[in-house]
């Protein structure tokens, strides 16, 4: 069983930075597609980045791209979203996923998510 766990968000200004971690127990991630989902106050959750399972190519939503970057660091197994330019609009929980195929095609762990606030 996989465990997630994300750490990293909090309330930034807009126009600034945050690092979102997520640590993996029980299992290891480049067993896995990886990815980050967020969901607002009465949206549905959305995907946000990913790692596919093999090749290891990143793939983002238009809405983050070229602000946000998908990392990993296999040696920690641990997996990160740097956000850069953050926009109100960005407020959300932010999810980190684990999938034996595809993020987008179904998740398979979640992570509890972290609270991330963009103040205008």
């Amino acid at each position: 069983q996989v465990q997630l766990v994300e750490s990293g968000g909090g309330l930034v200004e807009a126009g600034g930075s945050l690092r979102l971690s997520c640590a993996a127990s029980g299992g290891t991630f480049s067993s896995y597609a990886t990815g980050w989902f967020r969901q607002a106050p009465g949206k549905e959750r959305e995907f946000v980045a990913g790692f596919t399972l093999t090749g290891g190519i990143t793939y983002y939503a238009d809405s983050v791209k070229g602000r946000f970057t998908i990392s990993t660091n296999n040696a920690k197994n641990t997996l990160y979203l740097q956000m850069n330019s953050l926009k109100p609009e960005d407020t959300a929980v932010y999810y980190c996923a684990a999938a034996r195929r595809a993020v987008r095609a179904g998740v398979d762990y979640w992570g509890q998510g972290t609270q991330v606030t963009v103040s205008s």
